[in-house]
């Protein structure tokens, strides 16, 4: 047999390589249907069915998710991303280029034909680009989970020779598209092991082989039971104190006097909270990441149980920079960002949110109602000039934009302030959202960003909000914002 397509537009040699290339295609076609593959028949139709459409795909991103650690959820949804474009390139252009006739099933058992045959081209299979745009998208967050999806990937593919719908290069050619797919989408969007922040300044922190000396308190409102479950065990002589948001303050102040290390488990906001009182009384700190966004975790690589529990064993640490800022009526520490204008009125609206729809939805609508409501920007004094601010971020160390994600710090302790602002003019949904399209340009009629080690702000109004870690306090008057080098130790794994 041979595949129905056109060999004129292929001149002199290329036509009798094409020819030869061919020939080999439908002769290794033909072997496939003669051979005898156990156990195959009551496995690969099957299979092969259940991934039209990509539902086996979805089905199996909802089982990883549901392991419940960020690096399963991402690895989910990479591989559900990596998926979509697939198809979608399939679709559009893969069946479109080379229209090529699906196989004559006369050697192909009647056992193993799929009831219902497809009607498109059959060059390239979508199935095999599906399946490894699937599968290496896992891979490529998590090679664990990839380990688990690549027998199935491999099958899904092997079924479309098995049944008779595809040629070995039509499925060669999607798998290797797909593939390719996964790999172009982790250029858009980076993986987290593609950028590990320096293991620098090194610090020395007790080791603590089971955890004893290590006094962990969990906030019970960010759902962190689980966690701190898998902790215990990891752990077992480590205290772990439980509680709720309004006692968490106390407990973490009754901790560090009896602590030669003290553990947070919970949000940004509980972890700023538990930095304050470690860099009081001169503690290591151990973070366990329990919120919704969880960014000083996530960039120090302080992903899930395991990873905190080896960093504490082997007493792995590094030295990490603190902002602090000041104001007449309030001072505090953030390790993520502190902001004003806009921002705060989002942050204020997510927490109001946050416990109906969940935490992203509630992000969703607080930006939303920030970008269309209309108010009045911000007004500092900076150097004698006033300065009307839709908004200021400051952030704990550089952020950094890779690819299409949202920005990430590659380097906890680089000793500067990121300093970003949005001018005021107008309403701030276009300056907003120009802002956050074009990242940190350095000059722009509408933003500015510059890098401070010490910022003084004045003449803010009584009542303005500012929100750090996730946290909003009221401030008026002068703002001091200042950069604390290398000032807090925190556990974190090194290999």
């Amino acid at each position: 047999m041979s595949p129905d397509v056109d060999l004129t537009a292929a001149p002199g040699a290329g036509r009798g390589a094409l020819r030869r290339l061919l020939s080999l295609d439908s002769r290794m076609f033909e072997v496939a249907a003669e051979r005898h593959w156990p156990g195959a028949e009551a496995v690969l139709p099957r299979l092969s069915r259940s991934a039209n459409h990509g539902v086996l795909w979805f089905a199996a991103a909802a089982a990883i998710a549901a392991s419940r650690t960020p690096r399963a959820r991402r690895a989910a949804v990479r591989g559900v991303a990596s998926l979509s474009l697939a198809s979608l390139t399939i679709n559009t252009l893969g069946k479109w280029s080379v229209r090529r006739a699906r196989p004559v099933l006369e050697a192909v058992p009647l056992a193993r034909q799929l009831k219902r045959q497809p009607i498109t081209t059959s060059f390239p299979s979508g199935h095999a680009a599906s399946a490894a745009a699937f599968a290496t998208g896992v891979a490529l967050e998590s090679p664990g989970w990839g380990a688990a999806v690549a027998p199935v990937a491999f099958s899904v593919a092997a079924s479309r020779v098995y049944t008779g719908v595809h040629f070995p290069s039509d499925v060669l050619a999607g798998a290797a598209l797909g593939a390719g797919v996964a790999f172009a989408v982790r250029r858009l969007v980076p993986t987290r092991a593609q950028v590990v922040p320096p293991a620098r300044p090194l610090a020395q922190a007790p080791a603590l082989p089971e955890g004893d000396g290590l006094v962990m308190v969990a906030n019970r409102a960010s759902g962190t039971s689980d966690r701190v479950r898998v902790l215990r065990e990891a752990l077992p002589k480590a205290e772990i104190v439980e509680c709720e948001p309004e006692e968490v303050q106390a407990e973490l102040e009754k901790a560090a006097t009896r602590a030669r290390a003290l553990g947070v488990c919970g949000g940004d906001g509980t972890v700023n909270s538990a930095a304050a009182v470690a860099l009081r009384y001169g503690l290591p700190l151990a973070v366990l990441p329990g919120g919704t966004l969880n960014h000083f975790a996530y960039d120090l690589q302080v992903e899930d149980e395991n990873g905190l529990a080896d960093a504490v064993r082997e007493g792995e640490a590094v030295r990490v920079d603190v902002g602090r800022f000041v104001a007449d009526n309030r001072e505090g520490i953030f390790l993520n960002a502190l902001s004003l204008g806009v921002y705060p009125e989002l942050v204020r609206t997510r927490e109001h949110w946050s416990s109906r729809i969940g935490g992203w939805s509630a992000g969703v609508l607080g930006a939303w109602q920030v970008l269309r409501a209309d108010r009045h920007p911000v007004v500092v004094e900076l150097e004698g000039q006033r300065h009307p601010l839709w908004l200021l971020f400051v952030g704990n160390g550089m952020y950094h934009r890779m690819g299409l994600a949202s920005g990430r710090r590659t380097d906890l302790a680089d000793g500067v302030l990121d300093v970003r602002v949005v001018h005021g003019s107008r309403k701030p949904a276009l300056p907003l959202l120009g802002a956050a399209i074009a990242g940190p340009l350095t000059r722009s009629p509408a933003h500015a960003a510059v890098r401070r080690q010490r910022l003084r702000l004045t003449g803010l109004a009584p009542g303005t909000p500012l929100a750090y870690d996730g946290e909003i306090a009221e401030v008026r008057g002068d703002l001091l914002l200042e950069k604390l080098p290398a000032a807090l130790t925190v556990y974190r794994p090194l290999s």
